[in-house]
């Protein structure tokens, strides 16, 4: 069943290809990539969430014992519930992908697991181990221990997600662009392991995800004190929030696009195919433009009502506006990857990620000009902006995964030729339905009890305040008497 690189003459296959099919069956192959990318999709929200989260409570933490003001504990107490139910649910809808790579892709586990099971064990022997060790420590051990060592777990728990994430994303960047390894006897083993978990392509990808999941943050920690200046309550930590979540995304976002452009310059270097879908560019052009927007037509091989700039496309691909771009007709029709979701997938991308960039440059500035809380319609727009990290997250995924086929290893091993040999339709729709009613059940009770967590807010100064006071920005700072009588109570 597995063919690698017939073009290498590295790996024959067991037994003759499957035929490519021009229209979707639901055959064991794509109910497995379904399956996966279903469990994925749930499951990539949490991360993308506590990644940040944690880095967040970590720095609030740190200011508080900085500064003993008492607003930052009762913000750091408030987002430390959202952060144990996110982590929780991160967990548990984690758990089952390890699962599907001995359920459903067998073959991709046996002739890939010298590298992947060790990059996969490394990120529970560090990451995870670290998290849990010290999560409990943050949950009920402040009073059981000193205040720096307190701040120390917490800073744990954090470099704990991102260790996580580091390990992850080596093992999806080499399966993106497989590098450090040697093919033996038809199995993938690693043979320079620097180059694998150092390698620039995949420096480049952690970063991107890394910077990714802080704006996720970001934005979701602005947004909640929008929505509480809305509301009128809570607004000595909603300043806190909206303040500070909209200063890092600030700082952030001109960043995270420059990863982002040199994520497209490893993609159009080590996956031009890939380059090609994102473009919807069907055939090679010199110069080539850039397609804007329009409906990507797979099976007359054009673009529909497509808006575009002519030599855009060569200015942006190679930096000078008369380069030959290659285009999908340059493939064999069986290495093309799909076009219409890699294609809108990375405009949604680039458009929450414009989105982030104009409210939070756009909230500094009318913060400058002392009008951040009383300009209700910014407060809107930051309000609404909560989903645009999760969005931008998802939709990258898309891109960089669908992408990617028809190989599940680029270049080597095809995802037709992965799936374990004895799987039947049955089996999977079984396994996929189960999969998605325990979900949406978990789903629908955890986003219920955040929501209600973020509804309540935090524990204190959680009255309204009348508008006429809201109106006055140090009205509803943090005040002595209030502290002092908080302290007292402590």
């Amino acid at each position: 069943m597995l063919g690698l690189d017939e073009t290498a003459n590295k790996w024959s296959g067991f037994g003759p290809p499957r035929h490519r099919s021009t229209h979707l069956e639901l055959d064991p192959v794509i109910l497995s990539r379904i399956q996966f990318g279903f469990v994925i999709t749930f499951h990539i929200i949490f991360p993308a969430f506590t990644i940040g989260l944690a880095a967040w409570l970590t720095a609030i933490e740190g200011m508080r014992l900085a500064t003993g003001n008492l607003v930052y504990r009762r913000v750091f107490d408030f987002w430390l519930k959202v952060f144990a139910v996110s982590f929780g649910m991160g967990v548990v809808t984690g758990i089952v992908m390890a699962f599907q790579f001995g359920t459903n892709w067998g073959v991709l586990a046996e002739k890939t697991g010298s590298i992947q099971g060790p990059l996969l064990g490394y990120e529970a022997f560090t990451a995870f181990m670290l998290e849990a060790s010290f999560f409990g420590v943050m949950l009920l051990g402040r009073d059981r221990v000193s205040p720096g060592f307190y701040l120390f777990a917490c800073c744990m728990v954090s470099l704990g997600t991102v260790l996580s994430s580091f390990w992850i994303l080596a093992n999806n960047s080499w399966m993106q662009v497989p590098v450090g390894h040697e093919i033996v006897d038809g199995r993938i083993i690693p043979a320079d392991w620097r180059e694998i978990v150092l390698g620039p392509v995949m420096m480049v990808r952690w970063s991107h995800m890394l910077l990714a999941a802080f704006l996720t943050t970001a934005m979701c920690v602005a947004a909640t004190g929008a929505w509480y200046f809305l509301r009128r309550v809570h607004l000595s930590e909603g300043r806190v929030m909206l303040h500070w979540g909209l200063g890092l995304a600030a700082v952030l976002i001109p960043v995270q696009l420059y990863f982002g452009h040199l994520a497209g310059v490893y993609v159009l270097k080590h996956q031009p195919a890939k380059f090609a879908a994102i473009e919807a560019r069907w055939q090679t052009q010199q110069p080539a433009s850039e397609v804007l927007i329009a409906w990507p037509d797979e099976a007359e091989q054009r673009n529909r009502f497509a808006i575009e700039i002519p030599k855009l496309g060569s200015f942006i691909a190679s930096g000078n506006w008369t380069s030959k771009e290659v285009g999908l007709d340059a493939f064999p029709v069986e290495d093309r990857p799909p076009v219409m979701i890699p294609f809108f997938g990375f405009r949604i991308m680039v458009c929450m990620g414009l989105i982030m960039l104009t409210v939070s440059w756009g909230g500094n500035l009318l913060r400058l000009l002392g009008k951040l809380e009383t300009s209700r319609w910014f407060l809107w727009a930051a309000f609404l902006s909560f989903p645009s990290g999760f969005i931008a997250v998802i939709s990258g995924w898309y891109t960089a995964e669908v992408g990617r086929q028809p190989w599940v290893v680029y270049g080597i091993l095809r995802t037709k030729d992965a799936v374990t040999p004895s799987l039947t339709t049955g089996d999977v729709l079984i396994s996929l339905t189960v999969y998605f009613v325990v979900y949406m059940i978990l789903m629908t009770f955890g986003i219920y009890y955040i929501y209600d967590l973020l509804r309540k807010g935090p524990v204190g100064d959680g009255r309204a305040i009348p508008a006429a006071t809201a109106s006055r920005p140090m009205a509803y700072a943090d005040d002595a008497a209030s502290a002092t009588g908080a302290r007292s109570r402590e």
